[in-house]
C-alpha cells in the first residue's frame, strides 16, 4: 500500500495522536482530532457525533492501561492501524484494528475490528452518554 499520500497529509500522525490523547486522558486534544460528524462503528455499537465518541473514549479509558500500535498504513484519506489494547485481567491483551477515514484533516469515520466478547458486560458503561 502506498504511504506517500500520508507523508503529505499527516493522517497517520493524527491517528496516533488520537490514541495517545485517549491513553493520557487528554480528551480536549482528542476531540480536536475528530470531525464534528464522526461515526464510530464497533462490534458493540455504532455511534455518531464528536461528543458521543469522546464520551465513549472516556468510559473506555477508565479500564485501559496501554496501547501498542504494531503497524500502520495509509492510502489517500484512510489510515489502517493494527494495535494491542492492554486491560486489566480478565480481559488482558486485546488485538484490534481500526480503519479511519479523514475529512478536512480530522477523523470522520472509525471502524473498529476486535473480538467484542470480553466487553459484553461493560458495553453499557462504555457507550453511555456522559452525565457531567
Amino acid at each position: 500500500m502506498n504511504t506517500t499520500d500520508n507523508e503529505k497529509n499527516g493522517y497517520i500522525a493524527i491517528a496516533e495522536k488520537y490514541y495517545a490523547h485517549m491513553l493520557s486522558k487528554n480528551f480536549d486534544a482528542m476531540q480536536e482530532c475528530l470531525h464534528p460528524d464522526v461515526v464510530l462503528i464497533s462490534p458493540l455499537a455504532e455511534i455518531s457525533g464528536r461528543d458521543v465518541v469522546v464520551a465513549a473514549a472516556k468510559n473506555l479509558s477508565k479500564i485501559l492501561k496501554e496501547i501498542e500500535i504494531r503497524s500502520k498504513f495509509s492510502h489517500r484519506n484512510q489510515v489502517m492501524l493494527a494495535y494491542d489494547f492492554m486491560f486489566p485481567m480478565p480481559i488482558g491483551k486485546l488485538r484490534a484494528a481500526a480503519l479511519m477515514d479523514f475529512n478536512d484533516g480530522q477523523i470522520s469515520r472509525i471502524e473498529l475490528f476486535y473480538d467484542g466478547r470480553p466487553f459484553e458486560q461493560k458495553k453499557d458503561e462504555i457507550f453511555e452518554k456522559e452525565n457531567s
